[in-house]
C-alpha cells in the first residue's frame, strides 16, 4: 500500500517581500519550514504506517531547489522515498497549474516506481496562501474522492475511515480507495524525527522531476502564462501602533476613560451619562 503526501516549503516570517514584476513571493534569503498544515498529513500517514507496516509513503514537492530540504525533513520523520519538481517552467503558476503540474507528476512517479497511490495527503491550505485549493483540485485533476478538513484516519475493511472536523463539531466520513485527504490541525502535534532518520536521510536520493520528463503536459497550462488568476495589485499592510493599556482602577473611572477614547476616535458618540446610585 503507498501513501503520496503533497508538502510546500513556505517562509517561517511574516517579513517578505513582493517581486514588483511578477506579484509573486520573494523567497530567497527568508528561512523556509514545512507548512505546517502539510505535517499534519504526513503524521496522519506516519499513524496509518504504524499500524501497517506494509505501507510506503512517498514525500511530493513542487518549487524551487531549495524545497529539498523540505522533503529531506519529511524523509527524517516518517517519508521512505521524495521526489522534488522544480523546473523555470512551472515558475509562478497559481493554484490551477500548481495542481496540473502535480497530478502530471503523481502520475510519472508511479510510472517510475511502478506503482499506484492508494491515498493522497495533502495539507488543508498553505499558510503562504491560504487558499486551500491545490488539494481539491489534484484530486478533480485524478479523478479521486476526497475528504477535506481530516483530523484522523483509520482503514478499515479496504475503506479509509476519516474524522473530519465540521463547523457542528466532528463526522467521520468513510471513502473508498484510492481516495485524496486534506488535513487540518488535530488535538497532537506531529512526531519529531529520530537521530537515526536524520542520518539515513541525508544519505537518501531525492528524485528530480521536470517539465520535459512530464511527458504530454501541455505548457499552455503552466507557469505564469498558464496561470488565470491574475494579482493586480500587492501591498504590505501598514503596522498598527500599540493600543491602549488602562491602569487598574475603579470600574467607573475606567469606563470613563475608555469612552472618552472611541469618542476621540469617532468610534462611538461624544456623550457620557452617569447613571446615579
Amino acid at each position: 500500500m503507498n501513501i503520496l503526501v503533497c508538502v510546500k516549503q513556505v517562509p517561517n516570517t511574516q517579513d517578505i517581500s513582493i517581486d514588483p514584476e511578477t506579484n509573486t513571493l520573494m523567497r530567497e534569503g527568508v528561512e523556509s519550514i514545512v507548512n505546517p498544515y502539510d505535517g499534519y498529513a504526513l503524521e496522519a500517514a506516519a499513524r496509518l504506517q504504524d499500524k501497517r507496516p506494509d505501507i510506503r509513503i512517498y514525500a511530493l514537492s513542487m518549487g524551487p531547489p531549495q524545497a529539498e530540504a523540505a522533503l529531506r525533513e519529511c524523509l527524517t520523520i516518517a517519508a521512505n522515498a521524495a521526489y522534488l519538481v522544480s523546473d523555470k517552467f512551472f515558475a509562478g503558476s497559481d493554484t490551477l497549474a500548481t495542481s496540473y503540474v502535480l497530478s502530471e507528476a503523481i502520475k510519472k512517479i508511479e510510472a517510475l516506481e511502478g506503482i499506484e497511490f492508494d491515498m493522497i495527503f495533502c495539507g488543508k491550505q498553505a499558510i503562504d496562501g491560504d487558499t486551500a485549493q491545490v488539494g481539491p483540485q489534484i484530486a478533480e485533476y485524478l479523478e479521486f474522492p476526497q475528504v477535506t478538513y481530516g483530523l484522523t484516519c483509520e482503514l478499515k475493511d479496504g475503506e479509509l475511515h476519516v474524522l473530519r472536523a465540521t463547523e457542528d463539531g466532528k463526522e467521520i466520513v468513510a471513502v473508498k480507495l484510492p481516495c485524496l485527504i486534506t488535513f487540518t490541525k488535530p488535538s497532537f502535534e506531529p512526531r519529531f524525527a529520530s537521530a537515526k532518520r536524520r542520518f539515513a536521510a541525508k544519505k537518501m536520493e531525492i528524485g528530480r522531476i521536470g517539465a520535459d520528463d512530464l511527458d504530454g503536459i501541455d505548457r499552455a497550462k503552466i507557469g505564469l502564462k498558464g496561470s488565470p488568476t491574475q494579482v493586480r495589485k500587492t501591498f504590505a499592510p501598514q503596522v498598527k501602533k500599540s493600543g491602549i493599556i488602562f491602569k487598574e482602577g475603579p470600574p467607573k473611572e475606567t469606563a470613563r476613560k475608555l469612552a472618552g477614547v472611541l469618542a476621540d476616535n469617532g468610534i462611538i458618540l461624544n456623550i457620557v451619562r452617569e447613571t446615579k446610585a
